[in-house]
């Protein structure tokens, strides 16, 4: 866990890429130790502002530094230190006034830096981002959707179940399970199998926003790995064709290989090189999904270590980027078809603002918004999540 604390806030890692490979290191370690250590390494990612703030550290981390942030962490959680030099002398009872000081202050209570607690507080109220940002430091639960193309939800159920996986349904969410505690499902037989794949609740209300029907031709246009795309290859029944689209040829490469683990057939991936590729796909696409890059804070409970590496100018690069795709990709949108704009964020100024400045441009002078709807952790429980289907005129 030191040594994985090191890594992300010293050296730059990202928490999922580190806690992996800490976990390789040794494969005499059991599931529980494996758990322990992915925890406990995101909680100290989650909370970090706070326990330097109670362990008065500051980065860059001495060794001896992370020690004391792990100290902090175990003392609020009642686990009992080893009886090692590095914990000597650790005064519990002044960590535990100290949290509870310090708790009564937004941007330590929630672990959140100064400028990303002002831009929510301002961008949502103070009474919607003091709920939002409580609920998105919550740990997640584990969601799966069902490959519809291979099974049904009751029978994943069943066989995740028979192997030890407890899970439940969601309702008004057809495709999702929700294990009953969190576990490794990725070594199970229906995960090799292509029976699903892990997605938030909230993000599986994406691809059927689009309406998609077997035989229609349908573009990914922001497609990275392909979780959307898989689900929208499952929404056609493998029937029609389906473009996936992403500016990084790896990501379309891992989804080509998640593509054959799922049987989705009828997709076809193409590596956005130039304005060119765009211009081929004129006019030619029943829907188009934009599932934009954003800032990610709606998705912070899966990925902590963004409240640290996001920096206050990235919105505004961001939100250009996001307007130049929706004016770019909707060409792509044949009379009468639709358009999906969609973010993990939770932000109006990458959502319904983005969305209201394109319909108003010559670029979205042909289209009319249908649908759109914001999904908030503090409400739902999922995901913070922004979607809009908008029509363009025959």
């Amino acid at each position: 866990m030191i040594d994985a604390a090191d890594q992300i806030f010293n050296q730059g890692g990202y928490a999922d890429k580190v806690v992996e490979g800490i976990l390789k290191r040794d494969k005499r370690w059991g599931s529980r130790d494996r758990g322990f250590i992915a925890e406990t390494t995101y909680d100290l990612v989650r909370w970090k502002r706070l326990y330097e703030a109670i362990a008065e550290v500051k980065e860059p981390y001495s060794r001896g530094n992370l020690f004391r942030l792990f100290a902090v962490w175990a003392v609020l959680r009642g686990i009992p230190l080893p009886d090692w030099n590095q914990f000597e002398p650790t005064p519990s009872r002044r960590i535990k006034g100290r949290f509870d000081e310090l708790s009564r202050i937004r941007k330590f209570r929630e672990s959140i830096p100064d400028w990303l607690d002002e831009l929510g507080a301002s961008s949502l109220g103070e009474t919607l981002w003091t709920r939002e940002i409580a609920a998105l430091n919550q740990q997640a639960e584990v969601v799966l959707r069902v490959n519809t193309l291979k099974t049904s939800r009751t029978a994943l159920g069943k066989m995740l179940a028979d192997e030890g996986f407890g899970n439940h349904t969601l309702r008004d969410y057809p495709d999702a399970l929700v294990l009953n505690e969190r576990a490794n499902v990725f070594l199970s037989g229906p995960f090799k199998q292509g029976f699903f794949e892990i997605q938030d609740a909230s993000s599986q209300l994406v691809a059927p926003l689009l309406r998609p029907t077997p035989g229609q031709r349908l573009v990914d246009a922001c497609a990275g790995a392909g979780g959307k795309t898989l689900h929208l290859a499952a929404l056609m029944q493998n029937k029609g064709q389906l473009i996936a689209l992403d500016i990084y040829p790896a990501k379309l490469k891992e989804l080509k290989r998640r593509a054959r683990r799922n049987g989705a057939h009828n997709i076809e991936t193409r590596t956005v090189t130039s304005g060119k590729v765009i211009k081929k796909l004129r006019a030619s696409a029943d829907g188009v999904l934009i599932d934009a890059p954003c800032t990610g804070l709606g998705v912070l409970r899966r990925n902590p270590d963004a409240k640290w590496k996001l920096k206050p100018e990235f919105l505004g690069t961001i939100t250009k980027t996001q307007q130049e795709l929706l004016r770019d990709y909707s060409t792509m949108v044949k009379p009468g078809g639709a358009l999906v704009y969609a973010t993990c964020s939770i932000l109006p100024q990458e959502n319904g603002q983005q969305v209201q400045a394109f319909l108003e441009s010559d670029a979205g002078d042909d289209f009319r918004l249908i649908q759109e709807q914001t999904q908030y952790c503090s409400v739902t429980g999922h995901d913070g999540f922004y979607m809009a289907r908008m029509e363009k005129s025959n």
